[in-house]
């Protein structure tokens, strides 16, 4: 089937009280590992892709990735740019085949990151892409961007809500606690904000950050309301982590295949435990 926004899955995960993930794209093996472990549990999933990975990949063969894993393995697939810094980057990338973006305003005043995101939505909508905005400021390092964890500024709800009606985004990102990339400390999610927006706005909210975090917390995550849980760093690891396995065991293995069909395995095991855990698995 053809990408598709989403819009086509949030409100179902909304209602039924589960999440659906977004893993990252940062290769093939990626795309492969989650597409195959989505197929195998029978879920809808969201290709995240930062600009850096875009850079890395080239817009064409993004999209052209994301396309083939959608039409060969039937499922509702969403191409979803993640922590778009402008108008013209998400409308790029919606001309390329994006079927969502992310806007992220999060560094302007919240006035401007509601009037930017306003715009971002007003042309998305129109084209049929779902956005998501972000309020609040998230800790840790996600590609380049690196924000201390003590300067990480959680949402504030009532702005949370006001941001909703005013932009009308498809899923909203508020900071909660969650850090991009893996703890270093003792990870504390405000669930009490998590619930008291959810239930003034209706859309979910989106958890950054997801790698790292206890099960039972990402359980009671959704059950506060979100809806969209992002994970990139544990699939980096596990990747990283089976090639470094392969290399060190046999210096004389050059054939990326050697290695990177392990990486891919481990990769798929882990999109499995997280669909699980969000309980997205047969919701396809």
């Amino acid at each position: 089937m053809p990408l598709v926004s989403m819009s086509e899955f949030l409100p179902q995960a909304k209602a039924g009280k589960f999440a659906v993930g977004q893993f990252n794209m940062n290769n093939l093996e990626f795309a492969q590992a989650i597409t195959e472990a989505a197929k195998e549990e029978k879920s809808p999933f969201i290709f995240g892709v930062s600009e850096g990975a875009l850079k890395y990949m080239g817009m064409e063969y993004t999209v052209a990735i994301a396309k083939a894993a959608a039409d060969s393995s039937g499922l509702p697939i969403a191409l979803h740019l993640d922590h778009g810094s402008s108008f013209d980057v998400a409308m790029k990338c919606i001309r390329a085949g994006f079927s969502s973006v992310m806007f992220d305003g999060s560094h302007y005043s919240f006035e401007e990151n509601i009037r930017l995101t306003k715009e971002v939505v007003r042309a998305a909508h129109a084209m049929g892409v779902s956005v998501e905005g972000e309020l609040g400021t998230i800790g840790g390092v996600e590609d380049d961007i690196s924000v201390d964890e003590a300067h990480a500024a959680l949402a504030k709800p009532e702005e949370a809500i006001r941001f909703y009606e005013e932009t009308g985004v498809d899923c909203l990102a508020i900071a909660v606690g969650t850090a991009h990339g893996m703890y270093k400390g003792e990870v504390k999610i405000h669930f009490d904000i998590i619930k008291e927006v959810v239930a003034k706005i209706p859309v979910p909210i989106v958890l950054h950050g997801g790698s790292g975090v206890p099960d039972e917390m990402i359980r009671q995550a959704i059950q506060a309301g979100a809806g969209k849980i992002n994970v990139n760093t544990e699939n980096q690891v596990a990747c990283t982590n089976a090639i470094r396995e392969v290399l060190n065991k046999d210096s004389k293995v050059y054939d990326p295949r050697k290695y990177l069909t392990p990486a891919r395995n481990a990769m798929k095991e882990v999109v499995k435990e997280k669909i699980r855990l969000f309980g997205s698995s047969n919701k396809a």
